[in-house]
């Protein structure tokens, strides 16, 4: 019997090819895609998860079109403005994961307010990784450390696994279970490189935009065809 799922972590692609396949612009792409993205939230609210974690933006994405760029920020700030009464009425609370200090001071502060208005919630936890990359992320806790150890607070020789995961963006949250990407591509793209070391992986040749929550239940149903051995050897 596979076990309940805590932790489901997204990588949200093809917004850019949706709109492509219908000659819009790239920017009306990242709008429909926030449908998708609503409905998956209510979704891992329905499923009761712990955790959801969405990829909204990476750290490489600051190398795209400026004009894009600035689309994308402002797209944040309207949904995070849309979206904040329901997450209070579904008592999800929000986190983000990234480096937010490279973000604009009007998106990054109403983020904040968000992460403080939600911070009572006791449901589901909204992962938003923004501005975010694994590596960076692993590099930025190993110099925490390796902080830690030049003023003698951390002993090198006994750090662990558990220890190095306590300064990661998501300490104190179960790695993901499931690991779902849309738009068909088989890649991690630099997102929770430590996290997802054992989770299942589902692609879905589904676009962002179109993905829907029967989609996110096929992905639910691959899970549970799946047998977790991390390694092990599992008897039949």
């Amino acid at each position: 019997m596979q076990k309940p799922l805590k932790h489901i972590a997204v990588i949200m692609d093809g917004n850019g090819r949706w709109a492509k396949s219908k000659g819009l612009e790239r920017f009306l792409g990242h709008r429909q895609g926030t449908k998708a993205t609503v409905a998956t939230v209510e979704a891992g609210v329905d499923l009761g998860l712990e955790h959801l974690t969405l990829f909204v933006f990476s750290s490489e994405n600051w190398q795209r079109p400026k004009i894009e760029v600035e689309y994308l920020m402002n797209l944040l700030v309207e949904m995070v403005a849309q979206e904040l009464p329901h997450l209070m009425e579904k008592n999800v609370k929000l986190k983000v994961i990234g480096n937010m200090s490279k973000l604009p001071e009007k998106p990054r502060k109403k983020l904040q307010e968000a992460i403080d208005k939600t911070s009572q919630n006791s449901g589901m936890q909204l992962n938003l990784a923004i501005s975010y990359g694994g590596r960076m992320e692993i590099v930025e806790a190993a110099r925490e450390i390796a902080s830690l150890a030049k003023k003698g607070e951390l002993n090198p020789e006994t750090l662990d696994e558990t220890q190095f995961a306590n300064h990661l963006y998501l300490r104190g949250a179960p790695d993901p279970d499931l690991v779902i990407r849309t738009g068909g591509e088989y890649r991690l793209s630099n997102y929770l490189l430590w996290q997802a070391a054992y989770s299942e992986f589902f692609v879905s040749d589904v676009l962002w935009p179109n993905f829907t929550k029967e989609d996110f239940a096929k992905a639910i149903e691959f899970y549970n065809t799946r047998q977790r051995r991390f390694g092990k050897v599992v008897e039949e």
